[in-house]
């Protein structure tokens, strides 16, 4: 999803010298004492995968999720980290399991990389709190490591990086999937992230069970190479890699779900003839061996701008089954649908359509999950707390300020749970859950 970047000046000065000491006393006299209540906190196990199903201590694991993209920047600054702790809470309290957010800030404000191989480690331990908060509150996180859009650096700023140096081959934004440079960039950068040990938790990030996937790229594209063959050998060089230094989590590429020019779904499935021509190729790209489930974005608005509303459901069903018919006959893989949205720029655009929205991919995961198809949950685009409308898009929501969508979050997250018999393994879906009794 396209995400602008906010910018939030130079945020605030904290004059007052006195509150910055007594923080500073705080954690030097009780900051083991913190280390070790977040150690105590009750063991987690990593997530599996089983063939086409994702699991946990054996048992099997269907997520009902979201994306909050802004979770590390937010936890930057002490003004605005409040909302992190207050949206991880948030979705809990509703049943939610996974959040999708960025590892990633490639220069600019906030950067967690400020250069190549350089790191802001105020920026680091914004990402240590991040995940120290959702392991508190039983959230398991999506970790995405790069954007393919120039919102929070992405590849443009890689390839201008190396161009600035006097190294890169080309000042394509392409390069980073093939400039040697670049690579070797991107590479430092994953084993930085992956060998991170946490301030707070003192667990390394490779060997913490909070973080549930690493997601290579967000909706990496290579449109200067239609074949798809430069993407792939970078998939398969980057998720080699990523194994390499991390056996203990699931990876995924990022993809949007998109066929290539050599599959035959690219004339039935496919949004339009645009979409084969990408340099992405959904079976292709997540057959990789490293690549251990597949994932699809949903955005019927920005496909078909001019389409009526039913027939943009219709299509939503049709995009789903499909990819989830992959997921079970081709990839034998789950397959996870992480971002999907409805724009409320839409000419015709009424609340209650995305209550259908929702709703139709809703039924669709659930019926996959009683079947024991491939379709392994679905994250939304995106949650909010209040007063965070300018980080906003047209897509985003603040899911209790409209009664009909929370309902349908929380229905979903307690059939979920029933198939998965886990209403009662957790304290929000068990009191949540015998509510929709």
């Amino acid at each position: 999803m396209v995400v602008q970047k906010m910018v939030a000046g130079n945020g605030l000065l904290y004059p007052i010298f006195g509150f910055a000491s007594c923080v500073a006393f705080i954690y030097m006299s009780f900051g083991d004492f913190i280390l070790i209540n977040h150690q105590e906190h009750k063991e987690i196990s990593f997530v599996e995968r089983n063939g086409t199903r994702f699991m946990v201590d054996g048992r099997v694991f269907y997520i009902n999720g979201w994306n909050s993209y802004w979770l590390m920047d937010h936890s930057v600054d002490e003004d605005r980290k409040p909302r992190v702790s207050a949206m991880l809470e948030a979705g809990a309290k509703m049943g939610l399991t996974v959040c999708r957010t960025w590892a990633f800030n490639d220069g600019g404000y906030n950067a967690l990389q400020v250069s190549p191989g350089r790191f802001d480690e105020r920026v680091l331990r914004a990402l240590d709190h991040v995940i120290a908060e959702a392991r508190q509150h039983g959230i398991r996180l999506l970790l995405s490591l790069v954007n393919n859009l120039k919102a929070y650096g992405g590849k443009t700023q890689y390839v201008n990086w190396a161009w600035e140096e006097g190294i890169g081959l080309s000042s394509s934004n392409d390069s980073f999937f093939y400039d040697p440079s670049i690579k070797r960039y991107f590479k430092h950068y994953v084993k930085t992230l992956l060998t991170r040990k946490n301030t707070i938790t003192g667990i390394e990030y490779r060997n913490d069970p909070t973080i549930f996937a690493w997601e290579l790229m967000n909706e990496p594209r290579c449109m200067s190479d239609p074949s798809g063959n430069t993407l792939q050998d970078w998939i398969e060089e980057m998720s080699a890699f990523v194994k390499s230094i991390d056996k203990n989590h699931l990876l995924t590429v990022g993809l949007e779900g998109f066929y290539g020019p050599e599959n035959p779904k690219r004339l039935t499935v496919n949004p339009e003839l645009w979409a084969s021509s990408l340099g992405s190729d959904f079976v292709r790209n997540s057959k990789v061996p490293a690549i251990d489930f597949a994932s699809v974005h949903i955005y019927p608005d920005h496909w078909f701008p001019h389409l009526e509303f039913e027939d943009k459901l219709k299509y939503v069903s049709k995009w789903m089954l499909s990819h989830i018919e992959d997921g079970h006959y081709e990839l034998n893989k789950p397959v996870f649908f992480t971002e999907f949205g409805l724009s409320n720029l839409n000419k015709d655009f009424q609340p209650s359509q995305r209550d259908r929205f929702y709703k139709t991919i809703f039924d669709i995961i659930y019926k996959s999950a009683k079947r024991k198809r491939a379709g392994a949950g679905a994250l939304i685009w995106q949650l909010f707390v209040e007063g965070m409308d300018e980080f906003n898009d047209d897509f985003g929501i603040v899911p209790w300020e409209r009664e009909s969508i929370y309902r349908i979050l929380t229905d979903q997250s307690c059939r979920l749970a029933r198939i998965q018999g886990m209403t009662q393994q957790n304290k929000y879906l068990k009191e949540l859950c015998l509510q929709r009794q």
